[in-house]
């Protein structure tokens, strides 16, 4: 055991290679280094290693024949059943179960087997831990219960299945008031555990939340946002839509600031959000929000979203509009460094324009204004 280094221990069950740990012995001093090895950053065990990796025949052979401890958690809190659980592994779920394992989590505010589960398109793991007797209701350290993970994670089965389990399970609030409305209107179908991505929302899980659970319409986070507005804000056109046909959501509905989801949609750059809004919705392309009066336009020139900032003018905003405090959307893209911003609201300004009086000196970049300048 001597020449035999942790690591290579550790390749040896990353490969499943039971045949090369045997070959160690199962002398006393070879056992007792397996049962207390543990990975320095990780705090992984070997159980651990071989829960996520799926393989069965030799977890069989670390806990039958070598007797480890299944319920020893690494330094994420995570036993080896959470592992095998988030990797969608049935087999190995089952095999933990049988051998004892607890279903939940030992420590209040961890995330449950069954949560890492529901990051997954995971159905049928989702549903062996639950005839284990998983709680459905337990929450982690932010609020979020398995369902709420669902409904981001997006998978349909899944959100369905928790439903008929729990049909009360969606009457669940995150710890900054957060429906699994408010997540599938924002969500995307590529999560994974633990990293959040927005591309598209999930329009059938949506459908369903709005069929199946007793939301009302326009239900607002601590923050004021609505599902409506968290949809647009990331571009989710089509469940914005939803939304408004089967929710009555409310396009005008301004969240804690005084922001529109018309703003909302300009600061994060969602152009075909705007264009819904303004074109199909009509709302005022020049509406202002919070105290400050701003508008759109002045929140994409904040952002640096040069192409929305043509959208915009494309649908009529006003280029010369001051906020509270007098500042136009071109001093604000100058304020916060964003060149090619106040460039476009220039060119943009002057295109509009048939006279030079009507320009400012100050208003025109340093080449433009040395253009315009008498030889």
């Amino acid at each position: 055991m001597a020449t035999c280094r942790p690591e290579r221990i550790f390749r040896l069950v990353q490969d499943g290679d039971s045949s090369g740990l045997r070959a160690l012995g199962l002398g006393d001093d070879v056992t007792s280094t397996l049962r207390t090895l543990r990975r320095a950053r990780s705090g992984d065990t070997l159980v651990h290693v071989a829960a996520r990796k799926g393989d069965l025949d030799l977890l069989r052979y670390l806990l039958e024949e070598l007797s480890l401890d299944l319920e020893v958690p690494n330094r994420e809190y995570k036993r080896p059943l959470h592992e095998a659980a988030s990797m969608g592994h049935r087999q190995c779920v089952r095999y933990l179960l049988e051998r004892g394992a607890q279903v939940d989590s030992l420590k209040s505010g961890d995330w449950t087997p069954l949560m890492l589960a529901c990051t997954r398109v995971n159905v049928e793991v989702v549903r062996e831990l639950i005839q284990w007797g998983a709680q459905l209701n337990l929450r982690n350290k932010d609020g979020w219960n398995a369902f709420q993970i669902a409904s981001r994670q997006g998978d349909l089965a899944t959100v369905c299945f928790l439903l008929q389990a729990s049909p009360d399970i969606w009457m669940t609030r995150s710890k900054v008031s957060r429906s699994p409305l408010h997540t599938a209107a924002l969500q995307t179908n590529s999560f994974h555990y633990p990293v959040f991505s927005a591309l598209h929302g999930h329009l059938d899980v949506v459908a369903i939340l709005l069929q199946r659970c007793g939301y009302r319409p326009d239900e607002r986070d601590s923050c004021g946002v609505t599902p409506f507005m968290d949809a647009l804000k990331r571009g989710h056109v089509e469940v914005a839509r939803l939304l408004m046909d089967r929710h009555k959501a409310d396009e005008r509905a301004a969240d804690a600031l005084g922001a529109q989801a018309l703003h909302q949609a300009a600061m994060t750059g969602q152009d075909r959000s705007i264009e819904f809004l303004v074109t199909e919705l009509r709302v005022d392309v020049n509406s202002r929000a919070t105290s400050l009066n701003l508008t759109a336009l002045h929140y994409a020139a904040k952002e640096g979203h040069t192409k929305t900032i043509l959208t915009l003018r494309d649908l009529g905003a006003d280029l010369q509009a001051t906020d509270a405090k007098g500042r136009t959307a071109r001093g604000m893209a100058s304020a916060r460094g964003h060149a090619p911003c106040a460039q476009a609201l220039d060119q943009t300004c002057m295109h509009n324009h048939t006279s030079t009086t009507d320009f400012t000196a100050h208003a025109l970049p340093p080449k433009l204004l040395h253009q315009s300048s008498p030889s």
